[in-house]
């Protein structure tokens, strides 16, 4: 079994080829950071246009550097949502075009379940598992249960986490996109707890027993601790102080509504090794996956996290989670419709 991975949700136009013993025959993504970083974000329309430019060539590349040819493959399967419109229409358009000339069945990925389900790809874990979900777009907490069966147990009230790191970002001029360059101004922190005093911020709903998160809050007073600084150009050491108070709440927050979760799935599933995955774009801060890999460790929980590579968008995730899909029957008709908003949680209601 080989299927083909598309992945165009947002601004990675990705192509890859995963067989179902989880070899990553090829994988190839295209960034378009360079294209957007002028305008401090995704500009949607640009984004859909560099798609289309780059993903014929993509996909060509990507099937070459595997040595393999259309023949080759078992179903194709292509991001159809959520993420940007003009994007997944690119990405599945392309999808649905391959399958029918080749007479291929054709998987519609939601974007949420190709990062559920990569753990499975890189760490082979079983189910069930408990999943936090953090991107700029999703902060969540899910029980995977099955391939397409997720509970979700908690959801951002406002803002996503990645989001919160970006807006951040932008308010003390670092560099698009901002999560990445928070994580670095960080790093130059002589000293976290000296700086968390300096720069104290809020940690939104830890009174509340839910699994639920906020960071407006958390936003709101970076901008306040930014304007009581002195007029002019911030000075490094104060950006690398307010980063590392930030980064380390946000990591705090994160743990505390894990912990909550991993006491709730520990009495659900008794099962010998329970293991908590972290997956999605701010998957791959550092500070992130040490702050849980202790949570995990105080409820003998094992932390699973992909490989830094496979943390953004990518096409291998989709791949893998179409080779899931496919080996239990679930394909999708070429009348499919690419959905911007497409919630994971629904997604039972197709196995049904």
């Amino acid at each position: 079994m080989l299927v083909l991975g598309i992945e165009t949700s947002c601004d990675e136009t990705s192509a890859a080829l995963v067989d179902d013993v989880g070899r990553v025959h090829a994988h190839l993504i295209l960034s378009q950071l360079k294209d957007h970083a002028a305008f401090g974000g995704v500009v949607p329309e640009l984004a859909a246009r560099k798609h289309l430019e780059h993903l014929p060539t993509l996909i060509a590349r990507t099937l070459s550097e595997a040595g393999k040819n259309f023949k080759d493959l078992s179903a194709v399967a292509a991001t159809a949502g959520p993420g940007l419109i003009g994007g997944l229409l690119v990405g599945t358009m392309m999808g649905k075009a391959i399958a029918a000339a080749h007479d291929l069945p054709f998987i519609a990925i939601n974007h949420l379940e190709g990062h559920a389900l990569t753990p499975r790809l890189t760490h082979r874990i079983s189910l069930p598992y408990l999943l936090l979900l953090v991107s700029g777009g999703h902060t969540q907490i899910l029980c995977v249960k099955g391939v397409g069966d997720y509970e979700r147990w908690g959801t951002t009230l406002d803002d996503a986490a990645g989001e919160c790191f970006d807006k951040a970002a932008k308010l003390m001029g670092l560099a698009y996109p901002g999560g990445p360059q928070v994580e670095k101004m960080a790093a130059q922190c002589a000293d976290i707890e000296s700086a968390r005093v300096r720069f104290p911020l809020p940690h939104p709903l830890q009174a509340r027993k839910d699994f639920n998160f906020s960071f407006s809050g958390l936003k709101t007073a970076v901008r306040q601790h930014v304007e009581a600084l002195p007029q002019g150009a911030l000075k490094q050491a104060d950006v690398a102080d307010l980063c590392a108070s930030l980064q380390a709440t946000i990591a705090d927050v994160m743990a505390q509504r894990c912990a909550r979760a991993m006491d709730r799935f520990a009495i659900e599933f008794q099962t010998d090794s329970p293991v908590l995955v972290v997956a999605g774009g701010v998957a791959a801060n550092k500070a992130l996956r040490t702050r849980l890999e202790q949570e995990a460790a105080a409820k003998n929980f094992r932390l699973c996290a992909p490989p830094l590579n496979l943390c953004g968008d990518n096409a291998a995730m989709i791949a893998w989670a179409g080779v899931e899909r496919l080996r239990l029957g679930l394909t999708d008709g070429l009348d499919f419709k690419a959905r911007p908003r497409w919630p994971l949680h629904e997604l039972k209601k197709r196995t049904e």
